[in-house]
């Protein structure tokens, strides 16, 4: 048995200099620091959770601190752009103000599946956009962010994947994990080639997968500036055993449950070689700190408590 997929969870990239991705983060897009903890593979890296005020599922962009990592190449075979959902176009509009201000890159304000659209850059060149998500689902905005409540950042969007061919990939979404191609549109950087739609349970601008096929393009290199991986929403802990039980029967090389204590997570890759997780919506990260002081402290799940004194004496200050 397959249970529906809701939509997507989070987004993990990579950064090199985290007080840079610091202060972008929450200084110039204004999300809450949900989480200040560790890689819990590699404690010697921050891994950084940027969300709502109160950390939602589908709300997280999150960030592994290697601060040896070269530049990304972007390319073929990876996750090339995530989404930032905001409420409309008066928000785009005031956006693009904000970006001119603090001299973000940027692109005007554009179509992409019938939804307006800005383009923009990080400082380590991650390639990110804003759609107007026309108010779809709730928003928590962070009282404490230096964007207005109207404007600030609602959600994850869309995630874009780039891979040459359709062919392997397509039928791992639809016949595995149950996506429905819906639309296509036309690339914006090559008009030669279009876009395909997956939509993820409910579907809606949280709830999608847009696969770019783009043959020509080199192989993406992996580094600061480039995307780890995308998981997707699984509601509870019945469901994503059933998850883990399904991938098996239907033996898709996967990592088996993983406990990450926030949630727990299934990692497995797609035909070429993108990194897809499976993650459930709680405990939530709520369940080690005060809601109103979450991101404040570094937090350690119960398995690395025991090794904090080493773990925060390698770590730089943030």
């Amino acid at each position: 048995m397959r249970p529906e997929l809701l939509g997507i969870h989070h987004v993990t990239a990579v950064t090199a200099d985290a007080h840079a991705n610091l202060f972008f983060y929450t200084q110039i897009l204004g999300m809450r620091l949900i989480k200040k903890t560790v890689n819990q593979d590699d404690v010697s890296a921050y891994h950084l959770f940027y969300a709502d005020t109160k950390g939602s599922p589908g709300s997280d962009l999150t960030f592994f601190d290697w601060s040896y990592s070269p530049p990304q190449r972007h390319g073929n075979n990876s996750i090339s752009r995530t989404a930032l959902r905001v409420g409309g176009p008066d928000s785009l509009r005031w956006w693009l103000e904000r970006f001119d201000q603090f001299k973000v890159p940027h692109g005007p304000i554009q179509n992409r599946a019938g939804r307006a659209t800005i383009d923009f850059h990080d400082g380590e060149t991650q390639p990110l956009m804003l759609v107007d998500d026309g108010k779809w689902g709730d928003a928590f905005p962070w009282p404490g962010s230096p964007v207005p409540l109207e404007h600030q950042i609602r959600g994850l969007g869309p995630v874009t994947i780039t891979i040459p061919t359709i062919r392997r990939t397509g039928r791992v979404l639809t016949e595995v994990l149950g996506m429905r191609p819906t639309i296509q549109y036309e690339d914006p950087e090559n008009r030669d080639f279009n876009v395909q739609v997956y939509e993820i349970g409910a579907g809606g601008p949280g709830a999608e997968l847009h696969v770019r096929i783009r043959p020509e393009v080199a192989m993406y290199r992996p580094g600061a500036g480039g995307v780890h991986h995308v998981a997707f929403r699984v509601n509870d802990v019945e469901s994503h055993q059933l998850w883990a039980r399904y991938l098996n029967e239907l033996r898709v090389p996967n990592s088996g449950v993983v406990n990450r204590f926030y949630f727990r997570s299934i990692y497995f890759r797609e035909p070429e070689g993108i990194l897809f997780e499976l993650a459930t919506d709680g405990p939530g990260f709520a369940a080690d700190e005060d809601a109103s002081q979450l991101g404040t402290t570094l937090a350690l799940p119960p398995f690395l408590e025991p090794r904090r004194a080493e773990i925060e004496a390698n770590l730089r200050p943030l």
